[in-house]
């Protein structure tokens, strides 16, 4: 009984304050209640709440009576009883539990549970944040999440923030401190940094989470190519990782920015910002079966190496990337063929060379209309098949189509793959690979290691192409150049033949299921090799360049990811992580569109903000005001209101908080009012001259 009343029944007095209408007597261990029937039966729910809150071993104070006569108070039926409200534990860290502690701050707290984004409306000292972001730190802690953003708008506050002293992180921290305040209180200490190092936990103004960009003249592929990246609109396609197109769904100008080389250890690079995406994971996620991580370049700088390994491995495209379909005027096949063992001058009829008369059957089989004859040893003709009444005068087909492409007249320095076969769909390219790799390439076996394949050119076009096609369907390819000038002479018939230009090697990994031969001898020795293997890609170097004028987007793939150059896989949204932007009453509508647009998936947003303390320039329109009028009807968004009854600071705050809303009210009912409106009114009779001011010289009476 004295815990259920309270030292010096200071609780009982609380619960008579509450229930002027009912007579409340305390007799040894019996309450008695007289007084009206409905006063009476609150007055017993009361004390059967506050005895199911004492068995939890919870203790029960003024403030939180207070709050119980309150809540049942409340007509709803559908809300949830006090002992509901005051045993929800959302978090428990170092013998301090947090809770919620009114009726509205546990709707918010179920509302963070069912809905994906959710705006915490209220005044200052609800609760908004606090629940928010313990909300978060169970998340992480339960793995729904891999990680947590703290953002806040950083709002000028008399002083423009490049003339405050220090650097830029000492410049805008203390607009983040509250949430690391709040975060210190949820989590052990020395863990904080290790988890912000980690990237795990990012605490950051509004402004720096846009800021994941990339160069305006990156190159990002598309349905139709490549294109720079600041040359798209929303509504444009590029190609997502799974090879598919995917819509873009916002482009946001950044300005300025510091920029970073971003090389993977097979050549491939691309430009970006410090605070760009990447999906990566390391060799312990592989191995514990981990999910794939996100962090920011600045995050991986100075970190790439475990042990002399290379830490960081990059995703490759899952499918090959789908352009759209074109029809060839040659096989693919006989052109991979050609373009590896022909002769193509055009000075003679077109030829073609090879050891394996196998690659000449297939490719007369692949040319209608063309015979590929024997001139003994390696060399064939590739000549019309003459049908009886031809003219002598007819040309050979092979030539025709060489003339069309672009091809006749090349040499082996200057051959090249064709556009129209390069963005074809991936059974025409897998074909053209084929035929390169059947007539200049082959499988290189490694005791204790699975195959890869090797192809040689002397053009430089000709490798670029080869790597073009073999990132496009999902492969990895590594290229060096093998100098002539010193090599050892090769032998033909007989005698030396020295080599007058540099030949080019590509060593190739493709992924399962994409068939690297036709040619059987090839094919068999690949196969019984064990394959190649699974392509890999690893982060080897980041390094500044410079500062360029930047672009941002965002793309509708599930997995964020969209293809920039070299093949390389990056993203621009935020996946798996638990969001919170605070102080939402200072953003602009701008802003807060361009914030609600970075959600991913299997993420979660809260948004608080108090709309009565925006501290914008003048003229400019709240984003929290302006979100609520677009958004009030989009399903899985929720909007929680909290009013001067849920603060949780000093009572006196509620009571400042109820003064203000009172007065604001005052104010406007006085500027609406008819005598606010009403023009001044005229007199009768009176002239446009005898309401004209009066002039300092006398006039007639």
């Amino acid at each position: 009984m004295v815990t259920l009343l309270g030292t010096a029944d200071s609780l009982l007095r609380v619960i008579e304050q509450g229930f002027p209408a009912a007579d409340i007597h305390v007799r040894g261990n019996e309450v008695t209640a007289t007084g009206e029937r409905a006063e009476v039966a609150l007055v017993q729910k009361l004390f059967n709440e506050m005895m199911l809150v004492l068995r939890t071993g919870q203790p029960l104070t003024e403030d939180s009576v207070e709050r119980s006569i309150a809540m049942l108070r409340e007509e709803d039926p559908d809300s949830p009883a006090p002992s509901q409200v005051f045993t929800a534990n959302i978090l428990s860290n170092r013998g301090r539990t947090i809770r919620p502690k009114t009726l509205n701050q546990q709707r918010y707290v179920d509302a963070i549970d069912k809905h994906t984004i959710v705006f915490g409306l209220g005044p200052a000292g609800t609760g908004k944040t606090y629940l928010a972001m313990a909300k978060a730190v169970q998340a992480l802690q339960a793995k729904e999440v891999n990680r947590i953003i703290l953002t806040r708008p950083a709002v000028e506050a008399g002083e423009r923030l490049g003339f405050l002293p220090g650097t830029l992180y000492e410049k805008i921290d203390p607009y983040l401190r509250p949430l690391y305040d709040a975060l210190h209180d949820m989590m052990d200490p020395d863990s904080i940094p290790r988890l912000m190092a980690a990237g795990t936990i990012e605490v950051a103004p509004l402004a720096y989470m846009r800021g994941r960009a990339q160069p305006v003249f990156t190159k990002v592929l598309t349905p139709d190519g490549w294109r720079p990246i600041g040359d798209l609109q929303v509504g444009d396609l590029v190609t997502g990782s799974n090879g598919e197109p995917t819509p873009v769904l916002g482009v946001y100008p950044q300005g300025e920015k510091d920029i970073y080389r971003v090389t993977a250890q097979d050549g491939a690079s691309t430009l970006c910002c410090g605070e760009h995406l990447w999906t990566v994971r390391t060799a312990a996620d592989r191995r514990r079966n981990k999910p794939w991580r996100v962090l920011e370049t600045r995050e991986m700088i100075g970190n790439l190496r475990a042990a002399h390994a290379r830490r960081y491995e990059l995703p490759l495209l899952s499918q090959p990337v789908r352009f759209p379909e074109q029809d060839v005027p040659m096989d693919p096949y006989a052109l991979g063929l050609l373009l590896g063992d022909g002769c193509l001058t055009g000075s003679t009829t077109p030829s073609f060379a090879t050891e394996d008369p196998e690659l000449a059957s297939a490719l007369e089989a692949a040319l209608p209309g063309i015979e590929v004859r024997s001139k003994g040893g390696v060399d064939y003709t590739l000549s019309r098949v003459k049908a009886p009444g031809d003219l002598m005068t007819l040309a050979n087909p092979v030539t025709e189509v060489l003339r069309e492409l672009d091809l006749l007249g090349g040499r082996s320095s200057s051959k090249f793959v064709p556009e129209v076969y390069l963005r074809n769909s991936p059974a025409i390219r897998s074909a053209v690979l084929q035929g390169l790799l059947d007539a200049d390439g082959g499988p290189v076996t490694q005791a204790g290691r699975t195959c890869r394949v090797q192809y040689t050119t002397t053009s430089i076009l000709l490798r670029d192409d080869v790597i073009e096609l073999v990132r496009s369907l999902g492969g990895v390819a590594y290229t060096r150049r093998r100098l002539a000038e010193g090599r050892k002479p090769g032998r033909a018939r007989g005698r030396d033949v020295h080599h007058r230009r540099d030949a080019h090697v590509v060593d190739i990994r493709l992924p399962e299921g994409v068939e690297p031969f036709r040619l059987r001898r090839k094919a068999e020795k690949y196969l019984t090799a064990g394959g190649g293997g699974r392509p890999m890609r690893h982060i080897d170097l980041i390094e500044p360049a410079g500062r360029e004028e930047a672009v941002c987007i965002q793309v509708a793939a599930a997995d964020s990811l969209y293809v920039t150059e070299g093949h390389l896989l990056t993203h621009n949204t935020l996946n798996d992580a638990f969001i919170i932007l605070d102080e939402a009453q200072n953003t602009s509508p701008e802003q807060m569109k361009m914030f609600l647009t970075r959600l991913g998936f299997n993420s979660r947003v809260v948004v608080t903000g108090d709309t009565s303390q925006i501290d914008l320039p003048g003229g400019t329109r709240s984003g929290l005001k302006v979100v609520q009028e677009i958004l009030a009807d989009v399903p899985d968004i929720h909007f929680s209101v909290l009013t001067s009854t849920d603060v949780v600071r000093h009572k006196l705050v509620g009571r400042i908080v109820d003064a203000y809303e009172r007065w604001d009210a005052l104010q406007e009912a006085e500027e609406n009012s008819p005598a606010a409106r009403k023009p001044a009114q005229r007199r009768p009779g009176k002239t446009a001259a005898a309401r004209a001011p009066r002039q300092s010289h006398r006039t007639e009476s």
